[in-house]
């Protein structure tokens, strides 16, 4: 099994949190989101893993030491991919193409999932999707009655279903779906100005293989502050005990509510922090109140109350309650 990730993407819509890092490595509950996703493919497959591929862009060498080191500990190779230009799913898919073989997952690495399901690799292609009430701003798909795909619908103006697609493929033969992608580029095929995934699925189902649909029980979505906090909440309510507490931990005269995330080397004074906070290592929280929050790593909180916030890594935070969305190394008194 080989898993595909693009992950190039600018991510604006965390901004200012995105500005320093890729969003797949915005930190949630201790661990990056790529990171988490690659857990939860691994547990899905419940197979070995040969290599995941990352598409990625300009991201600099510790990234891509960082994406690597995640593929290992799922015991797999993790090879590096550049999109330089950002065309459109099918276009990202293809910048791995050497990568493209055999049994593929694609996932794109800005959303997370729960499932309970063992992946049946004998179908030609599983497209993983979820009911939600508002499916206008994602791509859906309609349903025979033997639960077989006949239609892909790209953000759908006026309902045709609710079963959104939350961009987690499965394709029994990786260099099939390659030539697909490239039939796209070298046609100029596109759909709102870019080639997109989907037109690769419409053309698959027309030459007869079968797409069947994979439900996910938990849609996790990490595209701005607000979905962040409460998917860094449902996380942590996920974890196991021996997952929350890093190493090196001082707490002193405070009061911890789980399910809470505390990295290494934290020091927390006199404060009551929780339910639902991510502290990243080497922190110091003092005098303050902290609930349902993400406090990235060598961060200082100083007699504050907040909810419902993001504080930066290399951060200083003081002052009066507020709800937050800070960047890295920026101070606010």
């Amino acid at each position: 099994m080989r898993i595909i990730i693009p992950m190039a993407g600018m991510g604006k819509r965390m901004r200012p949190h995105t500005l320093t890092i890729p969003k797949p490595l915005f930190p949630i509950a201790g661990k990056p989101i790529v990171h988490r996703l690659v857990e939860e493919i691994y547990s899905v497959c419940r197979e070995e893993i040969e290599e995941i591929a990352f598409i990625i862009g300009d991201f600099g060498k510790e990234v891509e030491e960082s994406l690597i080191s995640i593929a290992a500990e799922v015991g797999a190779k993790g090879s590096i991919y550049y999109q330089e230009e950002a065309l459109g799913t099918a276009h990202a898919i293809l910048c791995a193409k050497d990568s493209l073989e055999g049994n593929v997952i694609v996932a794109f690495a800005d959303t997370l999932f729960k499932a309970d399901f063992t992946l049946d690799k004998s179908q030609d292609g599983i497209i993983w999707v979820h009911q939600i009430e508002d499916p206008s701003a994602f791509g859906v798909v309609k349903l025979n009655e033997e639960n077989i795909i006949t239609d892909f619908i790209e953000k759908p103006e006026k309902f045709v279903s609710d079963l959104a697609i939350i961009g987690i493929y499965y394709f029994k033969d990786g260099s099939y779906l390659k030539d697909q992608l490239q039939y796209l580029i070298d046609n100029n095929i596109k759909d709102k100005g870019e080639y997109q995934i989907t037109n690769a699925l419409e053309n698959m189902k027309n030459q007869g293989k079968k797409l069947r649909v994979g439900s996910v029980n938990e849609w996790l979505d990490c595209g701005n502050k607000d979905a962040t906090v409460y998917t860094n909440q449902r996380i942590l309510e996920h974890l196991e005990d021996n997952e929350r507490e890093g190493n090196n931990i001082i707490i002193n005269d405070s009061i911890i509510i789980q399910p809470c995330f505390i990295g290494d080397n934290v020091q927390i004074c006199n404060s009551v922090i929780g339910p639902h906070v991510s502290i990243g290592k080497s922190s110091v929280i003092s005098n303050s109140i902290v609930k349902n929050s993400i406090i990235k790593e060598h961060s200082k909180v100083e007699e504050f109350n907040t909810t419902n916030s993001i504080i930066g890594a290399y951060s200083q935070v003081k002052g009066d309650a507020k709800e937050l969305s800070l960047g890295d190394h920026t101070s606010m008194f």
